[in-house]
């Protein structure tokens, strides 16, 4: 079992109770009382980062069900979560955190720890990456545009949260930076995938109908919706390629001609493609995991890159994909 922090007794989560942002420290992260987060939820013109949410996202990383990025924020990603967690262990499900569901997820190993910035974080970046698919297509990758970016990914956090944690730091090789502990990915054989439309979540069965992990995720939109019914995974395309066919897809910009993108964790499929037996729908990732389920994609399902690493390791051609609402 993956080491997790312990909880007091949950209830309610507010956006915000007593940390600011400039004194976000890995120590208040470590020892912040959650029993705070009973309290109602209290009312903030512009939500900041809590320290006990954070402890919370990670708690949850840790245990296969995705909050998304952690960013210390409240939000629907998190209460999906919860309800994941609660499913995972046959709890009742309402999406609430309670004196059980923290009994379950409770140890008592830090959440936020030190990681030393080695060469390879600062190899291969790009100095930006234009909006415009045609100039996308003519660079050689779709890389990281600075450590930051590709540190919070590693790491799972919201990059801002990753700057406000490290205040000062340059970020260079040799520098000691503190970065949320997120354990190592999920293992296990998948045998089944729901996609829920409605709650925006991907669900991930083993073949004795447990939950193996849970994913939030954007699926479709209402201009493009998903497919509907059963689908299987045909295999998987690390670091892809993403062919652009505006007749057959959508059109981006002015661009009315086919393009192939470079690969790269910025390519919009992200690192991953799970190609599925509907003609040209996946499930893949994104270079902007801060708008998981908070906007909408062109039809397909769209996870975090480093969500749909741990799923694609998992699966195999010919495991089924529901799409349900």
């Amino acid at each position: 079992m993956k080491k997790l922090v312990a909880l007091s007794a949950l209830a309610v989560l507010p956006f915000f109770h007593s940390a600011i942002a400039q004194d976000l420290t890995p120590d208040i992260i470590n020892s912040a009382d959650v029993s705070i987060l009973t309290t109602a939820r209290p009312t903030q013109p512009k939500p900041l980062p809590d320290p006990a949410i954070i402890r919370l996202q990670v708690l949850l990383d840790t245990a296969g069900v995705s909050p998304g990025v952690i960013d210390g924020l409240d939000g629907a990603n998190l209460n999906k979560a919860i309800a994941a967690f609660e499913a995972m262990q046959g709890l009742p499900v309402d999406g609430k955190l309670d004196q059980e569901v923290a009994k379950r997820v409770a140890d008592g190993q830090q959440v936020i720890g030190p990681y030393k910035v080695e060469p390879d974080d600062v190899a291969d970046l790009v100095e930006a990456i234009p909006e415009d698919y045609a100039l996308q297509a003519e660079m050689k990758n779709l890389n990281y545009t600075s450590v930051q970016e590709k540190l919070s990914e590693r790491f799972h956090m919201d990059i801002d949260l990753l700057r406000t944690l490290n205040p000062g730091s340059k970020f260079a090789p040799g520098d000691t930076i503190a970065v949320a502990i997120v354990g190592a990915p999920r293992t296990g054989a998948v045998k089944r995938i729901e996609a829920r439309r409605d709650a925006g979540e991907v669900i991930a069965f083993a073949e004795d109908g447990s939950i193996i992990a849970a994913y939030p995720a954007t699926i479709g939109s209402q201009d493009n919706p998903s497919p509907e019914g059963r689908h299987k995974i045909n295999g998987v395309a690390r670091n892809p390629k993403y062919e652009y066919n505006p007749k057959v897809n959508f059109q981006q910009g002015k661009n009315k001609k086919r393009l192939t993108l470079p690969s790269g964790p910025n390519n919009p499929v992200g690192s991953v493609w799970i190609d599925l037996s509907e003609p040209t729908y996946g499930i893949h990732g994104t270079p902007e995991p801060s708008k998981i389920d908070k906007s909408g994609s062109h039809g397909c399902v769209r996870l975090t890159n480093w969500d749909v690493e741990e799923l694609a390791s998992m699966v195999k051609p010919g495991v089924e994909v529901d799409f349900v609402k």
